[in-house]
């Protein structure tokens, strides 16, 4: 994921409310949300080239989704996939803070990322790169390439447009809209992490597209008082251009 915006016990009838693109190069084989057959507690989409996943959620509650990390002089390459993070969290059973605290000695091994994980009692933000993990308090927080809540204008404006969406109902189709926002900042806004200013045009809006890298999922996830989970995903091509949409509710059973 390059961009994730949440609402966290915030909203009356939605405790968790998620709205996150991925971003990626349109080659990289990729599996739509859905059900694992071999884990089919697990909902999420599926990196059929590295395995693992970049969001997900299972039919206990358990949540996760990871940003790399994007900053001066740093090799953000690792030799593990970030995404298997992921897969361990939502498939094991070990609080978000015990699972910060285990990964933790070997986090280098998976290049620099932010890594939230959510189960029924806490949420948390691990960072890789100081090796801390925050646990957070209720209210909109935001992931892009960089610390929690570091206010890039991308990420700042999606909370602006978070906030509006849940002070006017918090619909799928509205949390959709501001994660497929085009707009571009001015060039004097732009964080410089030392990818040239083009790099960083491309990469300064919610939704990113051009010919080969761009948002090719943006997902949207509310989770209600009762238990109820509904996931859609909305996939796109190189350009931007949509493809398909994927549906999925169930409700939680711990």
């Amino acid at each position: 994921m390059c961009l994730i915006v949440l609402a966290y016990r915030v909203h009356p009838d939605y405790p968790l409310i998620v709205a996150a693109n991925r971003d990626e190069f349109y080659a990289r084989p990729t599996r739509a949300a859905a059900f694992w057959p071999d884990q089919p507690q697990l909902l999420a989409g599926r990196d059929e080239q590295s395995g693992g996943s970049w969001l997900g959620i299972t039919r206990h509650g358990r949540f996760a989704a990871v940003t790399n990390v994007r900053q001066r002089q740093m090799v953000n390459i690792g030799e593990r996939s970030r995404g298997e993070l992921v897969t361990h969290f939502l498939t094991g059973t070990e609080t978000p803070v015990a699972f910060a605290a285990r990964i933790a000695p070997e986090a280098h091994r998976y290049g620099a990322f932010n890594l939230l994980c959510l189960d029924g009692d806490s949420l948390i933000c691990h960072h890789s790169i100081t090796n801390e993990t925050e646990v957070l308090a209720p209210g909109y927080h935001g992931l892009s390439n960089d610390r929690l809540n570091t206010p890039w204008p991308k990420l700042t404006r999606s909370l602006q447009a978070l906030r509006r969406c849940v002070e006017t109902g918090a619909t799928i189709d509205a949390l959709q809209a501001l994660l497929q926002d085009r707009a571009r900042p001015a060039d004097h806004d732009l964080p410089d992490t030392g990818i040239g200013l083009a790099k960083e045009q491309l990469l300064s809006s919610p939704f990113i597209h051009s010919a080969e890298y761009g948002t090719r999922a943006c997902t949207v996830l509310r989770m209600n008082q009762r238990g109820l989970v509904e996931f859609e995903e909305r996939s796109f091509g190189p350009d931007g251009i949509a493809l398909s949409s994927q549906h999925h509710s169930f409700t939680i059973n711990p």
